[in-house]
């Protein structure tokens, strides 16, 4: 069992370390999960005059594209847990001069909004780190004004995902680290495989309406490998502190057995293709 406090402390901090790389070296992730992005603001379907929370925003990748469509009147509250990601966010929205968009530390679990105050709420690849995920969706459901609507992603099983899986089940094989754990906070929590919980039950048993379920197909490319690896080493808030404190010589192993996992995706110009799954969830108050 998990200590709920000491876990949310500890994610805070590696959120708070990795934001950095988030904001210089996530082209990678950014371009290969915007097919995610647009499938969540097609959903949501913002409209002119609307408050739209996105949480967990990291960079606001997500809630940037909706931002637009909030005009006029309308604005979009993106928020992060990790303060230094909410200004990894500001600071990349005021390069695109975005209008009416309040940056603001939040967590999933307690949303700083009154009751039934927020039209849409979007979150992309956050609930399932989430430490009480339902508390988080009771949450969402307390401030969506009626019909309001919640849209989420999460990631499918890690056998649907190896280019993220991989680093983390071969440093568990080389004893880096623990076993992937599908039932603690994590990547894969809400994956729905054996031992993970459900997205869409945890959206019901929140009181929330029945959710529309899309798998989300995607693609995640790089030019070399060795752009594949650096993505995964500036962006990952559990795997960079562990690679960090690696010998040299640990480093090089799990990096070639990685790269071992990888090799079938790698054209013979080097590049890399791994195809990634999510699963997407539409549900209202």
């Amino acid at each position: 069992m998990i200590d709920p406090e000491e876990h949310r402390a500890e994610s805070r901090e590696r959120w708070e370390q990795i934001a950095p790389g988030w904001e210089t070296g996530a082209d990678v992730l950014t371009d290969a999960m915007l097919p995610v992005a647009h499938w969540m603001v097609d959903h949501l379907a913002p409209q002119p005059g609307q408050t739209v929370l996105e949480l967990a925003a990291g960079r606001g990748d997500v809630g940037f594209l909706a931002a637009e469509l909030l005009h006029p009147g309308g604005r979009l509250i993106c928020t992060d847990g990790a303060e230094a990601m909410v200004e990894v966010a500001r600071r990349r929205g005021e390069r695109l001069g975005l209008r009416g968009v309040e940056y603001r530390p939040m967590e999933l679990e307690w949303i700083d909004e009154k009751l039934a105050s927020i039209d849409g709420m979007l979150c992309r690849f956050g609930y399932m780190h989430a430490v009480d995920p339902e508390a988080a969706l009771r949450e969402a459901r307390r401030v969506l004004k009626p019909g309001g609507r919640l849209v989420a992603a999460v990631w499918a099983a890690p056998a649907e995902n190896v280019w993220l899986s991989a680093l983390p089940e071969e440093a568990a094989r080389a004893g880096h680290v623990p076993p992937l754990d599908l039932s603690e906070p994590g990547a894969f929590a809400l994956c729905g495989a054996p031992g993970a919980a459900s997205l869409a039950e945890l959206i019901e048993d929140a009181g929330l309406d029945e959710p529309e379920l899309q798998t989300l197909e995607l693609t995640v490319r790089a030019p070399t490998v060795d752009a594949l690896w650096e993505t995964l080493r500036a962006t990952s808030s559990t795997m960079a502190p562990v690679l960090a404190a690696l010998a040299p010589a640990d480093h090089y192993r799990l990096r070639e057995a990685v790269e071992g996992r990888w090799a079938p995706y790698v054209a013979g110009d080097g590049s890399v293709a791994i195809p990634g799954r999510a699963i997407g969830a539409v549900t209202e108050a």
